[in-house]
């Protein structure tokens, strides 16, 4: 029943959902660094794609190194590999491991580092302790998402058909007050997750946006409506090691100069990422899966009765007397002397208990007694024989009339009484 009714086993569903997903950004900021000075970022600068994918980054917090141009100079210190003492550790045309250029075989004695070909002066800065775009909190987020379930021909949208041209502009969504809005603030999804945006923004992160579409489509098109979850991705509660958290990564601009020559900016930026996860399911009533789950709750009903009828009789403390109640005894076919045999025996008690009752109600009246016995006999083969003897013995002893003679048989502690038949005298007599 929890299955047939709360599972909807009476549904054939859909798991399989075709979804298609369109992000867009908006918010300004605007920085100012010793490396780079003023610079204004919009949508177009800090969305990395910017063409409004499920999955795009935000940037909170940047290193410049600005004005690079190909050359030599000496490798970062930050780098192990590019340390070096003498010209010989600095091999000429070796690229250094986890570093910046090419080796040219000179070792520099101020720095302690070898020489290197590439984009001059390398990267030194440190990370901002805060986050430089901090105006990113109030940043909104656009989330239009399509589904569709092929196998009943079904699609929606999570946009909520208005005609309100201004509610998309205005609306921020709100579980309890707007949950249909598509427009998030960042700020907002960061504390979902339960963390805060100061910690994601200096560092980075990355967060998932969950958007589970569950439609009964035996129900009105207008109940089936997503329903978002918010989780961070990066970060693990038992986990004390920062290194495994956060996100960034570096991109470069290029330009020229007057004179013709390349220069670039690169950037190392930290920030958030997204990732819209959309799925689904659907379900409509069907008679094959409602017959089979008829059929498979029946089938569980038998095995239920059997497990309980098992504890019963073999398990529980009064199962004797369980067995007792459940089966009866069958005895074996009997022969037919062996039923001649208990006709006999019923009669004779039916009889004895029929002349007992009689006694009872007439007191001293009694009955003649000329019968054959319905003691036991030992011997089964034998046939019950008249008593002529008996017979015999009280005519010649002419007892008073209104007298009479009786067998007895004591049993226990009730007298019964022999039932009465005739006998007949043989002829010759």
């Amino acid at each position: 029943m929890w299955v047939f009714l709360w599972k909807k086993g009476y549904q054939e569903t859909d798991e399989v959902i075709q979804s298609s997903v369109i992000t867009k950004l908006k918010g300004v900021d605007l920085t100012n660094s010793s490396q780079f000075g003023l610079h204004l970022w919009g949508a177009e600068d800090y969305v990395i794609p910017p063409h409004g994918d499920r999955v795009f980054f935000i940037v909170t917090n940047y290193v410049v190194t600005p004005n690079q141009k190909l050359g030599y100079c000496p490798e970062s210190p930050k780098v192990p590999d590019g340390f070096c003492t003498h010209d010989s550790e600095c091999v000429e045309g070796e690229t250094v491991i986890a570093g910046h250029g090419v080796k040219t075989g000179r070792c520099i004695n101020d720095t302690r580092t070898c020489e290197i070909h590439a984009w001059c002066p390398v990267e030194h800065s440190r990370t901002p302790s805060q986050p430089l775009l901090a105006k990113a909190e109030n940043f909104t987020i656009y989330v239009k998402n399509f589904i569709k379930f092929q196998k009943f021909a079904f699609s929606k949208s999570n946009l909520l058909p208005t005609t309100n041209s201004t509610y998309l502009k205005m609306c921020r969504y709100d579980k309890d007050h707007h949950p249909y809005c598509p427009i998030f603030g960042v700020g907002d999804v960061i504390n979902w997750t339960g963390h805060s945006f100061q910690d994601l923004a200096t560092k980075g992160g990355s967060i998932a946006v969950g958007i589970e579409w569950n439609c009964d489509l035996d129900k009105d098109e207008s109940q089936c409506n997503p329903e978002y979850s918010f989780t961070r991705l990066d970060s693990f509660k038992n986990s004390k090691n920062s290194a495994i958290s956060g996100y960034n990564f570096r991109f470069a601009r290029y330009y020229n100069d007057a004179a013709g020559q390349t220069y670039r900016n690169l950037f190392k930026v930290y920030g958030i990422r997204f990732d819209i996860l959309v799925n689904g399911k659907a379900g409509r009533f069907s008679i094959i899966p409602t017959v089979i789950s008829i059929g498979s709750g029946l089938a569980l009903m038998g095995a239920g009765v059997f497990v309980c009828d098992m504890i019963l009789l073999y398990m529980m403390n009064k199962s004797s007397l369980y067995r007792e109640t459940k089966f009866e005894a069958v005895t074996k076919k009997q022969s037919g002397k062996q039923r001649e045999r208990k006709h006999v025996r019923h009669h004779c008690h039916h009889h004895q208990d029929g002349r007992h009752k009689r006694e009872e109600k007439q007191g001293t009246e009694m009955q003649p007694l000329t019968s054959v016995s319905c003691q036991p006999n030992n011997n089964p083969e034998k046939q019950i024989q008249p008593i002529g003897s008996a017979l015999k013995t009280h005519s010649s002893e002419r007892k008073p009339q209104g007298t009479v003679s009786f067998r007895t048989q004591h049993a226990t502690e009730k007298q019964t009484i022999s039932p009465v038949s005739t006998l007949r005298t043989p002829r010759n007599q």
